[in-house]
């Protein structure tokens, strides 16, 4: 493991001199930008988003400090080849299913948890730190839109994992943590597992969003991330018979026509991309759909034929 006492060695690691960092850590806020997206349950999500300079800084942390870290086995998301499929298959055919959240995770993941969770004393100088904290940090939080702040979530919550993973092990409980949402499995009293939860993250400063707890048995439909668990693991059917009927209007009109009915303005093969990305998101969850190897198929051809044309 290398550490990095001196402020020299970390700026070598980063590429970056001394004074570019100091630079712009103490001009932190003057580097992002506030962007809204839309949420599927309705109303945006605001992301705090940094310029090309500190983007590019916080990818080196991200490659070079902290990927290092360890990250516990229940976190399922924001690590090499995470994926919802990996936090949903755990839980198949379970008799009970618990989903938990916790309320505004990243508003309240604060610079000196940041700093004693991603940059622990045992590799880093105070001085560094510190720098790295700033950084990594916008008012005194952990920023969303900020590329080092998935890992650094994942940090944080090592302890409370390992913890809460052990207790739920020992009662033949299944747990995973997707980022802030949390699935519990098996066959347990839900208000045991949710004590727990809310002293364990208390120690941390978090709380739960008790607004999103949810209890779901075997017989009603049982969602994980988004994909259904009961028996086995599939996408919910309202996603491929929405996904099949436009691709079914696509190949009857051809995709253009069926652009203009729905007054679609990204451009064709953009559009073609989008599905074909639904698609293969399906296919990853159910490679041995027939349906799916067809429309894959069908958009691929599109596709192509659409390089094939020449241009006007």
């Amino acid at each position: 493991m290398i550490v990095y006492r001196e402020l020299s060695s970390l700026s070598a690691a980063l590429g970056y001199t001394p004074s570019a960092l100091y630079r712009v850590s103490n001009r932190i806020t003057a580097h992002y930008k506030t962007i809204r997206i839309s949420k599927r349950s309705g109303g945006f999500r605001e992301l705090q988003v940094p310029d090309r300079l500190l983007k590019s800084m916080q990818r080196q942390i991200n490659d070079k400090l902290l990927c290092f870290e360890p990250v516990s086995p229940f976190a399922t998301a924001y690590r090499p080849g995470a994926c919802t499929r990996h936090n949903a298959s755990p839980h198949v055919g379970k008799p009970l299913i618990l989903k938990l959240d916790i309320s505004r995770f990243f508003d309240h993941a604060f610079y000196p948890l940041v700093k004693e969770r991603a940059f622990p004393s045992t590799r880093y100088s105070e001085c560094n730190r510190v720098l790295l904290s700033l950084l990594c940090t916008l008012r005194d939080c952990l920023p969303q839109g900020a590329p080092t702040s998935p890992a650094i979530s994942n940090l944080i919550l090592y302890d409370f994992d390992m913890t809460v993973g052990a207790w739920c092990s020992k009662r033949s409980i299944t747990y995973t943590r997707y980022c802030d949402d949390m699935t519990f499995s098996g066959d347990f009293q839900p208000g045991e597992v949710i004590e727990l939860v809310k002293k364990e993250l208390k120690k941390s400063g978090f709380f739960l969003n008790h607004g999103k707890t949810v209890v779901i048995r075997a017989d009603r439909r049982q969602l994980v991330t988004g994909l259904v668990v009961n028996e086995s693991l599939h996408v919910p059917r309202g996603y491929i018979r929405t996904l099949r009927q436009e691709l079914y209007y696509c190949r009857r009109f051809g995709l253009h026509s069926h652009m203009e009915r729905k007054q679609v303005t990204v451009p064709p093969e953009s559009y073609a991309r989008q599905l074909l990305g639904r698609v293969d998101y399906a296919l990853s969850i159910e490679p041995n759909r027939q349906d799916l190897r067809e429309m894959h198929q069908w958009l691929c051809d599109e596709l192509r034929s659409m390089r094939k044309e020449p241009s006007v």
